[in-house]
């Protein structure tokens, strides 16, 4: 990127994705009024490129053509060029990624629409070169055929803008004849199950052939489904997923954390960008699946994510940043791979050759001449891991001294949401303070930061001290999702007061009182093309989903029934959607399993919160997978837990003694008094 040019109208924008495109020979508008109407008054159609900072083939994209003095010249001439980045405004990108996929049959990211100056899409791609190769059209001749086609053929790309915004308004608004409003056949699990068998690969893990995706919502399935059902098969893809993604080059070996995706089956040689999102939803996959196994390899794991999180992720206000890109001096991956000479050069011969073998590090390399450190083919089980750890951690702060991938430092409500969800989650059972504390800390910079003054709005995005965008409802339901858990965690009712508020504040931005479902932006927000209502669980699970799962933990720690009923209508409007591709929709059948399995609610009463057999309680509902099961804790020094579920109140206990209550299918079990009864309750038996 050359800064020798003039800088365009990006240069005020906060979005790194738009800085990174500041200096470009376009001449870029933001998504904005001003571009629309200079677009009209210009009578010129809208070159729209949708992408983020993190993104790979946008960074190819920009050097070879938005860089490039002709292609400019073309943009600037003939067009109104607009750039927006997705992570900041997800309603645009859903809209005209929809029409992609329609057009196309497929999407991705640099995401390439060309708009009427009234924002109708009358053509859509993702990639293109500069020029012409192999079949595939270059961006020059597209630009120069749209020309050609607005001067002389107006009227029919205006026809065609017309048809595409009117086929996508019905869908994605969810008219009437969307909407089956019919009950999902219980068995939908045990298809979704066969479906998920029957896609596994039973070598490598995951779903289906390369690219793979880690896609965690999908094992949070399949963990639910084995302790609803008793299927170990269910539970035997969950780690050999696991085992796979963590032996594989997709977890980093020396810095810890996850990369986006594998572009081979073996997990082997990863897409190098590593997302908040993605570790947030990891992370409590591997949490979940060591409470269900006991097996501290998925501990270890998930302590390893949170180190990186906290390291690298965590800004000083202690809000998390973004993403970290693929690429570093131009080149993907480059931060992250090694030769056996620098290993050797860092641990000596002995010690280096060692590690290498360990690591799988080999002259031949497995990534253009390097080495990707992975241990999909090694024995660790004889090995000194002490070493193998003291090793690790002088290649690591060697590695510090080289030129880092880029790093995208804004702070996303959404994505913060889950993040604090998995700490939350984390610190309750893995037993540490300090992630119960960077949750918190998180979630007072979210409500210090992120909320408009006056009114109380939710906003999306934080950086360099401006908050902008009405939060989305994943902005919501995600937050929601994170206090809930930090709630589970603390037992702090103002947590579970706040989940309410803001669960209140989403339903009334964002629920469709008409036909049901939530949209994707607020009825305050910039009002589009098509106003979505997303259902599909794809790289992160759905606002929708999520509010789902939300409405129905809330409703049972706070016996609002109305939000049991909201869930349940959330099932009606989705039914078709859920059945008719259910492996898509592997989070809301997660809230599906919750509404329909014995669910079991725990109230624990006492005069202190500190009390040592409240704790062992606790502790006993902490142990093991319980992930139909909510806990109240009503005690003196948290009183004001009754304001918020009144219920809490009538649960007595004898004198200052601690009291258990189990409630399961709508009836109350006698009170229990001492952790080991508590135990033997839930599980029929005490604990070992």
């Amino acid at each position: 990127m050359s800064t020798n040019r003039q800088a365009n109208r990006l240069i005020h924008e906060k979005s790194p994705y738009l800085l990174q495109h500041a200096y470009n020979p376009v001449d870029w508008f933001p998504w904005s009024d001003e571009a629309f109407e200079k677009a009209k008054s210009e009578d010129k159609p809208v070159f729209l490129s949708i992408g983020y900072s993190t993104c790979h083939w946008c960074h190819v994209m920009e050097r070879e053509s938005f860089e490039d003095e002709e292609i400019a010249s073309i943009l600037n001439e003939y067009f109104i060029a607009v750039k927006v980045d997705r992570e900041e405004r997800p309603d645009i990108d859903s809209i005209y990624m929809a029409v992609c996929q329609a057009l196309t049959g497929h999407g991705g990211w640099p995401l390439t629409v060309f708009l009427t100056p009234d924002k109708k899409p009358f053509f859509a791609g993702t990639y293109f070169p500069k020029e012409d190769r192999m079949g595939m059209m270059g961006l020059k001749s597209l630009l120069n055929r749209v020309v050609e086609l607005w001067n002389s053929r107006r009227n029919e790309l205006i026809s065609s803008s017309n048809k595409i915004t009117n086929m996508f308004n019905s869908p994605l608004d969810f008219q009437e004849e969307d909407i089956q409003n019919e009950d999902i056949p219980e068995d939908l699990v045990h298809d979704a199950f066969t479906e998920f068998k029957y896609a596994f690969d039973s070598i490598y893990g995951g779903f289906g052939s390369a690219p793979k995706f880690p896609t965690p919502h999908n094992l949070y399935f399949l963990l639910r489904y084995w302790h609803a059902t008793g299927e170990d098969y269910a539970l035997e893809m969950v780690e050999k997923t696991l085992d796979s993604m963590y032996r594989g080059g997709i977890f980093d070996h020396i810095g810890f954390g996850f990369s986006r995706y594998s572009t081979d089956r073996r997990w082997l040689v990863p897409h190098f960008e590593k997302m908040l999102y993605d570790n947030a939803l990891l992370a409590i996959a591997y949490i979940e699946t060591y409470q269900a196994t006991g097996k501290k390899i998925y501990a270890e794991t998930a302590h390893k994510i949170f180190t990186y999180v906290l390291r690298d992720m965590t800004s000083p206000e202690g809000a998390f940043y973004s993403a970290e890109d693929a690429d570093s001096e131009g080149v993907e991956g480059k931060f992250y791979l090694w030769t056996p000479s620098e290993v050797k050069d860092v641990l000596g011969e002995e010690a280096g050759t060692r590690f290498c073998k360990f690591y799988d590090i080999t002259e031949r390399g497995n990534f253009e001449g390097k080495n990707i450190l992975n241990l999909i083919d090694s024995d660790t089980s004889g090995e000194d891991m002490n070493f193998i750890e003291e090793c690790r951690n002088k290649l690591f702060l060697h590695r510090e001294k080289r030129v880092h991938p880029y790093k995208d430092d804004k702070i996303l409500t959404a994505w913060n949401g889950l993040m604090i969800a998995a700490l939350s989650i984390g610190g309750r059972v893995l037993g540490e303070q300090k992630y119960t504390a960077a949750a918190e800390k998180a979630l007072q910079f979210i409500l210090g930061k992120l909320v408009r003054p006056g009114d109380g709005r939710l906003l999306a995005r934080y950086r360099d001290g401006e908050a902008a965008f009405p939060a989305y409802v994943d902005d919501y339901a995600f937050l929601v999702w994170g206090l809930i858990e930090l709630y589970n965690t603390t037992f702090k009712p103002e947590y579970l007061g706040k989940a309410l508020q803001l669960n209140d504040d989403m339903i009334e931005l964002f629920f469709d009182n008409e036909h049901g479902g939530l949209y994707l932006y607020g009825n305050d927000g910039e009002q589009l093309i098509a106003r979505p209502k997303e259902v599909y669980d794809g790289a992160m699970p759905s606002g929708n989903s999520v509010a789902t799962m939300n409405f129905l933990r809330l409703a049972r720690l706070t016996g609002q029934s109305r939000l049991e009923e909201l869930a349940g209508r959330q099932f009606k409007v989705f039914s078709n959607s859920l059945t008719s591709n259910p492996l898509g929709h592997a989070f809301l059948l997660c809230s599906f399993l919750f509404a329909h399995s014995a669910a079991k609610e725990v109230v624990i009463s006492g005069s202190n919160s500190r009390d040592k057999e409240i704790l062992a309680m606790i502790g006993v509902l902490r142990n093991k997978f319980n992930p139909f099961t909510t806990v109240l804790l009503s005690t003196d020094d948290l009183k004001d837990i009754v304001k918020i579920a009144p219920f809490a109140e009538r649960y007595e206990r004898a004198g200052n003694k601690a009291a258990a209550y189990l409630c399961e299918n709508f009836s109350c079990q006698a009170p229990v008094y001492d952790s080991e009864s508590l135990s033997k309750l839930l599980y029929g038996h005490q604990m070992n």
